[in-house]
């Protein structure tokens, strides 16, 4: 019996959600994964899943044992990588989080161009706006929004990220345009769900602050939702530049309200010191920061 890839199987049900689930993460077929997940149960005489024609929720045993297991195959990693750092050709695979407007607009495509460099690396990159446990969910890197509150960490400044706040030419033809953030509340605006529980941007308008309006037009709890609304000429958007940064270009979106924006947020590029010697991340760094980084490099200076 192989522990270690019962172990690996267990663990990616646990993440994964479900058998199958964990079986196309894993590229092995669900039957497979009953099986190893049997043959551990049979080594540890424990069941280790409570199972249901719904769902597969942990016992007690199986949490404590998923906890132990994320750990041991993480220090199997870092033994593994061991004969990684002692290559000068950057290989292997390379996992990386970060959030899923700013991964699907700026790291994705660095990610490809990455790629396209380093032929030995394969990359897995997770798009979530959780916050990742970068060594307890086996993660190499991880792009934040964000005050970087784990010292532990090597945090490299990227470029900051802003909103703004735009709507289509016909839409502003048919209500005007508005001129600060208390005109908000004659105009149709669209939100954002999480900002409907009060988590969300401050605009400000000289010495007073607002808030985006609740009595949204439309609520979506995804950007690119918001912003097929506004190109339909729906009402006002606020969101990330990275987002509508096209529109704006071709004039499809208007930028209004430029002075009540909210302050933009920094944002990171974090990884554990003790990974720094990997090629693989040395060189992905690099690239991130070379293209990302804030303050931007200044090219050919002395």
């Amino acid at each position: 019996m192989d522990k270690l890839r019962n172990m690996e199987v267990m663990v990616a049900v646990v993440e994964a959600g479900s058998f199958a689930g964990a079986a196309r993460q894993l590229g092995i077929s669900a039957v497979m994964v009953g099986k190893h997940i049997q043959q551990l149960e049979a080594h540890l005489g424990a069941r280790l899943f409570q199972r249901s024609t719904r769902r597969n929720s942990l016992t007690e045993v199986g949490a404590a044992f998923h906890e132990d297991s994320r750990r041991v195959l993480e220090q199997v990693r870092w033994a593994e990588s061991a004969v990684e750092r002692s290559r000068a050709v950057p290989q292997g695979l390379l996992r990386v989080s970060a959030p899923f407007t700013l991964g699907t607009h700026a790291i994705a495509p660095l990610v490809a161009d990455f790629l396209q460099r380093h032929e030995h690396v394969r990359v897995d990159l997770q798009l979530s706006d959780s916050v990742v446990d970068l060594a307890g969910d086996g993660f190499d890197a991880a792009v934040r929004i964000g005050q970087v509150v784990d010292e532990g960490l090597v945090a490299r400044p990227l470029r900051p990220y802003r909103m703004v706040i735009a709507a289509a030419p016909a839409y502003l033809q048919r209500h005007g345009t508005p001129e600060g953030a208390a005109d908000l509340a004659r105009h149709h605006c669209l939100s954002h769900s999480v900002w409907q529980r009060r988590v969300e941007w401050t605009l400000r308008d000289g010495d007073e602050t607002f808030f985006w309006p609740e009595n949204a037009r439309l609520v979506c709890n995804q950007g690119e939702g918001l912003r097929q609304a506004a190109l339909r000429g729906l009402g006002l958007v606020m969101q990330p530049e990275v987002l509508l940064a096209d529109d704006l270009a071709r004039g499809a979106l208007v930028p209004v309200m430029q002075h009540c924006l909210p302050l933009p947020r920094p944002v990171h590029l974090v990884y554990a010191p003790d990974r720094r010697q990997l090629p693989k991340l040395a060189r992905f760094v690099e690239h991130v920061v070379g293209v990302l980084g804030w303050p931007p490099a200044v090219h050919g200076a002395a």
